[in-house]
């Protein structure tokens, strides 16, 4: 059974179904409870696009993801070579607040955090790498 794919694409929406696809087949070929898999495919929709929208500023560029589903894991690193950016950095919107009294931006990426068990960047060689776990 398959556990681990890598997919070098381009950072392009066009290509967000690829990504979804792979995972949403290695998530249930490896038993992820069908509750986990929207909440997942959310979470790699939301950093995926970034990468598609801001990381090559309107340039072409390149995106590897890296899923593994090992017993009862799931983790997928995103990496592109786009301007350095940490996603996790940004404050928290206060989700107290109206989304009329809310700041713009920031939604998504606080969804990630807040869906996922585990989230990680870091800037290395070049590469912005975003990791997300989550345990089932």
């Amino acid at each position: 059974m398959e556990k681990k794919v890598e997919l070098r694409l381009p950072a392009t929406d066009e290509t967000l179904m690829d990504v979804q696809n792979t995972m949403e087949t290695l998530l249930r070929k490896n038993g992820c409870p069908e509750t986990h898999i929207m909440p997942i495919l959310i979470a790699a929709e939301e950093i995926f696009i970034n990468i598609a929208h801001y990381a090559y500023e309107g340039k072409a560029g390149e995106a590897v993801v890296v899923i593994e589903v090992t017993p009862n894991n799931f983790k997928a690193t995103f990496r592109d070579r786009g301007m350095p950016y940490n996603p996790l950095a940004k404050e928290d919107p206060d989700i107290t607040l109206s989304a009329q009294e809310r700041k713009i931006g920031g939604l998504g990426v606080f969804m990630v955090k807040e869906s996922m068990d585990k989230v990680n960047y870091e800037y290395t060689d070049g590469w912005n790498i975003f990791t997300m776990e989550k345990k089932f």
